[in-house]
């Protein structure tokens, strides 16, 4: 079901930091139309740490409406204790799996990360796709441990986000064939496909879904010179997309792109003036924005 490239959906906020119901349909249609094969409501790149949990449902809510039940949902689902409950509030609400990430703060032991997965998946009968980012929680899901959760029937795969390659290579040789493996690093979609992986959790699909569609199913048709040369035009936009913490450079390019108003909330903030002109550079040289004689960076409203 989560295979090819699904996208990590950005959450708009209108200019009195509530939540853009009518902007978070807009997004969603777009990236349906765009060919997306799954869609991810309320991870990193959605704020959820931001979100109200009445809010949280929301969006997830939202997502499903517009999906139609014929785009997989995968909804993000963090936290420590509260993660339970949440899990089974998705699930009522018709999502398709869970995106789960690491408890953050708590530093957990190996152990102590599979009994948190093994809790989580006593409460739902979703399946569960890992989310391994250690440069945000602290904690890594190493090959070991992922090889034990892995065991659980309802753990179907992981977002591999260490952004080491060596790790994602030795996960293939700890999990069963079945057990999904996605890259949650647009810039090494290419190669975590080649050494098995089935796709991508994708920050630049906001922006492209269509061409980051097209890049993981050449991969997963075994392409890789046409994906290869996708790859290369579609790079600079996977780098910009993080000239600084994300989601503030992908909702500025959005912004760019009249798809959503430049809001954020605390302690995401816009991006600085530079990177701002760098952002539209690349938005230019993709054909994403109208070229003007006299083109400006658009002034990106910081929401407090």
């Amino acid at each position: 079901m989560f295979q090819g490239c699904g996208t990590a959906l950005v959450t708009p906020f209108r200019s009195d930091l509530s939540l853009d119901e009518e902007g978070l349909r807009r997004l969603v249609r777009r990236q349906i139309e765009g060919g997306i094969h799954f869609l991810v409501p309320c991870g990193t790149t959605g704020e959820n740490p931001t979100l109200a949990r009445e809010e949280h449902l929301r969006v997830v809510e939202i997502t499903l409406e517009e999906a139609h039940g014929k785009t997989p949902v995968l909804a993000g689902c963090g936290g420590t204790r509260e993660v339970v409950e949440l899990a089974r509030d998705l699930e009522g609400l018709g999502a398709d799996g869970l995106l789960v990430v690491t408890p953050y703060y708590n530093k957990p032991t190996p152990e102590g990360l599979f009994q948190h997965y093994r809790e989580v998946a006593r409460a739902t009968r979703l399946p569960i796709v890992v989310y391994n980012v250690p440069g945000r929680t602290g904690a890594n899901v190493d090959p070991a441990t992922l090889k034990r959760l892995a065991e659980i029937e309802t753990v179907v795969g992981v977002k591999e986000a260490s952004g080491n390659i060596s790790q994602i290579a030795a996960i293939f040789q700890t999990v069963p064939e079945s057990f999904a493996v996605l890259s949650g690093d647009d810039a090494i979609t290419l190669p975590v496909i080649a050494l098995g992986g089935v796709g991508v959790i994708s920050v630049a699909s906001n922006e492209v879904p269509f061409a980051m569609a097209r890049l993981a199913s050449l991969c997963l048709e075994g392409d890789f010179p046409a994906a290869r040369e996708m790859q290369r035009r579609l790079h600079a936009l996977m780098e910009i997309n993080f000239i600084e913490s994300n989601p503030g450079p992908v909702k500025a390019a959005l912004a760019l792109m009249g798809l959503i108003e430049p809001v954020f909330r605390l302690p995401a903030v816009a991006p600085k003036p530079e990177s701002l002109k760098k952002i539209e550079k690349v938005l230019l040289g993709l054909g994403l924005i109208p070229e003007t004689p006299e083109s400006e960076p658009l002034e990106v409203r910081l929401a407090v």
